[in-house]
């Protein structure tokens, strides 16, 4: 089935939505969240910032990167509500992406207006970091869950599989939490960084330790039992829907990219985590949580046997 031009839309602006986020992930871990000092919309109290640092380019680039998504959003929500006719299921994933789009914004300002940024801690950083990242996986799965009904024209019906909508509910649960729990071992690391694995795992255990850094080993633990749950959800899908090319194909990728994930964030522990692998440990967490949106999708749609969009 040839993809129509709103479709293509909505995948490439899928896409830039990825590329903003790993953006936002290379800002945090150079520390250049300050870039900008505690202004916004301006910068410095500038609307284009003269002679600026290096981290005032990164942040400065990130909120013209922010800014230009949330147009591509609302052109994708106001095409959403030209091209079909309500009720459709297209038009509610494109409002839930646009409102979690103004979240995404709203979230960005706090932590700017706040002084939750570079190399600065305060009780109430963590939970900014939590709320960032539920909210980025939220949008990107609205997103991806508009791409594909856009691409394939069926209709989501999850009333009739109780079983299997619990069972996905359960690894978004668990995505979630091995999400917020990344983001608070990124930001320990950043904010106290070891000199070497062995260090590292001291302090973990280490009763002097601040709290964040006691936190880190729960990412781990919780990866590794994730991704054996991850695997199971897969593998229960795709036998229960057999007749599902797609589900079949979607279901085998999760399982490559939840093992690809386990390899790359040990690597990304040995490492110390540089930006380089932070960035490619984020961008594998995101495809696997839209792969996983995707299988869902395809077991919960209507009549979807063919594998060609």
């Amino acid at each position: 089935m040839k993809l129509s031009n709103f479709a293509k839309y909505c995948w490439a602006a899928l896409a830039y939505n990825v590329i903003v986020i790993l953006w936002g992930v290379f800002l945090r871990a150079s520390k250049s969240g300050d870039g900008c000092g505690r202004y916004w919309l301006t910068c410095h109290g500038e609307i284009i910032p003269s002679a600026p640092q290096l981290k005032t380019v990164i942040e400065f680039s990130h909120r013209i990167m922010s800014g230009i998504d949330l147009v591509v959003v609302l052109i994708l929500l106001i095409w959403a509500f030209k091209k079909f006719d309500k009720p459709n299921q297209i038009r509610i994933f494109a409002a839930v992406s646009f409102i979690f789009i103004i979240t995404e914004a709203l979230i960005g300002a706090g932590l700017v207006l706040t002084g939750n940024t570079a190399e600065t801690l305060t009780r109430a950083r963590p939970f900014w970091a939590i709320g960032h990242l539920v909210n980025t996986f939220i949008l990107l799965g609205s997103l991806t869950l508009t791409a594909w009904v856009a691409s394939t024209g069926t209709r989501l019906k999850v009333g009739a599989r109780k079983r299997a909508l619990k069972l996905i509910g359960a690894a978004v649960i668990a995505i979630f939490l091995v999400g917020s729990s990344g983001s608070l071992a990124a930001l320990s690391s950043t904010l106290f960084p070891s000199q070497s694995v062995i260090e590292g795992f001291i302090q973990d255990f280490s009763t002097t330790s601040h709290f964040l850094v006691r936190l880190r080993i729960s990412h781990p633990i919780l990866s590794i039992l994730s991704a054996v749950y991850l695997i199971f959800l897969a593998g229960w899908l795709k036998r229960n829907d057999p007749g599902n090319v797609w589900v079949r194909k979607f279901a085998k990728l999760v399982i490559g990219l939840v093992l690809a994930q386990l390899v790359f964030g040990t690597l990304t522990l040995l490492t110390l985590a540089p930006i380089i692998m932070q960035l490619g440990h984020l961008l594998l967490a995101d495809l696997v949580w839209m792969t996983l949106i995707l299988l869902s999708a395809a077991f919960f749609s209507e009549n979807r046997s063919s594998g060609k969009l």
